[in-house]
């Protein structure tokens, strides 16, 4: 039941400073007039997705809904040393240099404010202390609240809203300082994790599992034949779903695909990029809170299995306040030992109810 498991929830007031506008200006200068063309060819004002309310409305439902079983904890900011396992000194040296400005790094989604610098780097950090608790037995599992988000972040470029990689950092910490020689990460998010994927593309030592919306969706990778390379060849696995998919395919992928692959690889450690953007509000898969739920409880189990419970989850994305706060509730609930459901096909309860209510009225007498 709920309360019986301990969940160390990270939370920082800081992440909340990363707050871009679409009226920033565009680095370099040179892009600036090219996609002030493209917002103004848009039919309706597009604003900066990725803002401090999607951090609020999570938080303003658990102080609602407290979760039993989940306590709070702030973060500290990651380190350059800490950054720099995953990322290269030249990114870290050219974001570093945007501290203190407004500006997009690029066309491709990826904006600063005066306050992003620090968020990043506590988000980072927020992960770093999540695979901490895990692995120290602080906390049987974690969820580190991050924004900006992470797994878009390359080992050279920042993208799609990430500065730094988060999750990766967390993962390459937990090797370099807490003896964790094999990590699986799953990401669930519904864009693939492309930086997660280069970041680790060689490695035979991180296992990186994602179910996403297929190509061309945003990023535009992600299919089924990238597996790796070199020593790495093997350990990435990706499960392209086409826009329609939901709970029963997803968790088919889980349990068809992810178990035996986490039966063969033996982690020491499972980390999960937990993006809520695959739920049906969000409009990019067709996934239900209880479909979220039902994937934490494979999660979970595969960490008892495996490696002693030690199982940390990294915010990613999911823009619909609604059901970004919402799946968050589920899965804290779920993290926390309630009961992981099944879910059932939409509708198939209401139509049972009704022909309940109506079959009496079509009986021949």
């Amino acid at each position: 039941m709920r309360g019986d498991r301990d969940v160390l929830v990270i939370h920082d007031e800081r992440m909340l400073a990363h707050n871009p506008a679409a009226s920033d200006p565009y680095l370099p200068g040179r892009l600036d007039r090219r996609v002030r063309e493209i917002l103004a060819g848009l039919a309706v004002q597009w604003n900066y997705p990725e803002h401090p309310g999607r951090l609020a409305a999570i938080t303003t439902l658990l102080d609602q809904e407290p979760v039993p079983g989940t306590r709070f904890q702030s973060a500290r900011p990651a380190s350059r040393e800490e950054l720099g396992r995953v990322h290269t000194a030249t990114h870290l040296r050219d974001v570093n240099k945007l501290r203190g400005q407004h500006a997009w790094l690029d066309v491709d989604t990826t904006a600063i404010s005066p306050g992003s610098l620090e968020a990043a780097e506590v988000a980072a950090g927020a992960a770093i202390l999540a695979v901490e608790a895990v692995v120290t037995g602080r906390s049987q599992h974690a969820f580190a609240l991050c924004r900006p988000p992470g797994h878009h972040a390359e080992t050279a470029r920042a993208r799609g809203f990430c500065l730094f990689n988060n999750v990766a950092v967390a993962a390459a910490h937990a090797q370099a300082e807490l003896g964790c020689e094999r990590v699986l990460i799953v990401d669930w998010d519904a864009h693939h994790g492309n930086g997660t994927q280069d970041i680790f593309w060689a490695s035979p030592d991180v296992l990186f599992f994602d179910t996403h919306r297929a190509s061309p969706f945003y990023p535009g990778s992600g299919d089924l034949e990238e597996i790796g390379a070199g020593l790495g060849e093997g350990t990435t696995v990706n499960v392209p779903l086409p826009a329609g998919a939901g709970d029963q395919a997803v968790i088919k992928a889980f349990e068809e695909i992810l178990v035996p692959a986490a039966d063969w690889f033996r982690p020491d450690l499972i980390l999960v990029s937990a993006g809520f953007d695959p739920h049906r509000l969000d409009l990019c898969l067709n996934m239900s809170y209880d479909g979220l739920a039902a994937l934490t409880g494979i999660v979970q189990r595969l960490a008892d299995q495996h490696c002693q419970g030690r199982l940390a989850l990294v915010l990613e994305g999911g823009y619909h306040l609604e059901s970004l706060a919402r799946g968050v509730h589920s899965v804290l609930g779920v993290l926390a030992g309630g009961e992981a459901p099944e879910p059932a096909e939409p509708g198939i309860d209401e139509v049972a109810a009704a022909t309940a209510f109506h079959l009496n009225a079509f009986k021949a007498l």
